[in-house]
């Protein structure tokens, strides 16, 4: 299973860069297109594996909780990296304008914190509803409760998110400002 999980990452990139490239470099928009399309269905893919190594009987574990998390992270963040990717593909290969820096101080930088960690927990959520399914088809908790483990250190990391993300909110980043040379 967690074969599977890293060769569905892997299949990600490889499925993204190849549509980027296809599309900027060897100027075929149509054809990178169908590969950008074909993205999403690793996740579908994964989420067969994963049910249906389920539903036959595998042992619910870890792996089974990491394919979770893994559905969680790409649904919601995997558009937002897709873009990033086609605008640095667009600004290297096709002329494209260079990518907008992201603020890194004021009230423009803690509104995007918050966004990201209100990302973060659609993630976490989604990843728990996956995990819901996987009970479901798992036959019950008593069977399927080692998957729900992952959830644990990720609240932590969520919660430590939080305080962080939103401390930028209390106390906005300020920009350093060169010193005066007398």
């Amino acid at each position: 299973m967690i074969a599977v999980i890293i060769a569905c990452e892997i299949g990600f990139w490889v499925l993204l860069l190849a549509g980027l490239l296809t599309r900027y470099v060897l100027r075929r928009p149509g054809l990178g297109a169908a590969l950008l399309i074909a993205v999403p269905l690793v996740d579908v893919l994964l989420l067969a594996v994963s049910a249906i190594d389920l539903r036959g009987g595998g042992e619910a574990g870890f792996a089974h909780g990491l394919a979770a998390v893994y559905l969680g992270v790409s649904v919601v963040f995997g558009h937002s990296m897709m873009r990033w990717a086609d605008e640095r593909v667009a600004h290297r290969f096709a002329g494209g304008p260079a990518p907008t820096p992201k603020p890194r101080t004021g009230r423009a930088h803690a509104s995007l914190e918050r966004r990201g960690w209100v990302r973060h927990f659609l993630a976490y959520a989604l990843a728990a509803a996956f995990l819901a399914l996987f009970t479901v088809i798992a036959g019950g908790l008593e069977r399927a409760l080692p998957i729900w483990h992952v959830m644990a250190p990720w609240g932590i990391v969520l919660v430590i998110d939080f305080v962080i993300s939103f401390s930028y909110t209390v106390a906005p980043r300020r920009s350093v400002s060169p010193s005066r040379s007398a």
